[in-house]
């Protein structure tokens, strides 16, 4: 079975949605609990997804991607955190970028888990559609937190990598944050053994991703990427 355009979009909508919204609003959250009021001063520490839509990120991309690529890909708007106002800058900068990731973690565990409702509900009318729903949940949730844990700044990987390395190594990879968004756009554009070079590094850590919320939630791995496969084919 192949999912139409329109089915893909009613799948994956919901998802997406919770997905940049939670992630967002997260860093947010978790910079106010170490003192940095920017987000919220932004009214940026919201579950109204319309607070961290981006044009171009979350409505342009995504549509073309799944147009032209057949999944979705986007980004959300960054939540604006200053640094310099937490009490600890470089050692609670970690926490705040983890945020992020580890809320990406929690949503696909909780997708996998209406996987494992759709095996409860059997044979409904609901079963189907709440099942590819669950793997496009567990599929756009491990990708965020996968692409986000590169150690590249500005992304989340890249704010850990700061917080976790000696002063001067931390610096020094600090200043490719005003290059990192082309960086990542030469990853993209890279050819390497059959795909690119980002995928050439995602896709490992995708998959080591789906095989823990595997674990964690009880499906068999092979069962959950079949679904995932059957949600973006």
């Amino acid at each position: 079975m192949e999912l139409t355009l329109i089915q893909k979009i009613a799948v994956f909508a919901l998802p997406v949605i919770f997905a940049i919204t939670l992630h967002e609003a997260a860093h947010g959250y978790v910079a106010r609990y170490f003192g940095d009021m920017t987000a919220a001063a932004a009214g940026r520490i919201t579950l109204n997804p319309l607070k961290h839509i981006d044009l171009v990120g979350t409505i342009l991309v995504p549509a073309i991607s799944l147009m032209l690529a057949g999944f979705l890909f986007g980004w959300a708007k960054p939540v604006p955190v200053n640094f310099s106002r937490l009490r600890h800058p470089k050692k609670d900068m970690l926490w705040v970028a983890a945020a992020g990731p580890g809320v990406n973690f929690v949503m696909a565990v909780f997708w996998a888990l209406m996987i494992q409702l759709g095996h409860v509900l059997g044979s409904g009318f609901a079963t189907a559609p709440l099942m590819l729903m669950g793997a496009a949940g567990v599929f756009i949730n491990v990708i965020l937190m996968a692409l986000n844990l590169i150690p590249l700044p500005p992304l989340d990987g890249g704010r850990i990598a700061v917080s976790l390395l000696p002063m001067r190594q931390a610096i020094q990879l600090s200043r490719l944050e005003p290059y990192g968004l082309f960086i990542l756009i030469g990853l993209m554009v890279i050819p390497i053994a059959g795909t690119t070079l980002l995928g050439f590094i995602l896709w490992p850590l995708v998959s080591l991703f789906i095989g823990l919320v595997a674990l964690v939630t009880g499906l068999e791995s092979a069962q959950l990427i079949d679904l995932i496969q059957l949600a973006v084919s």
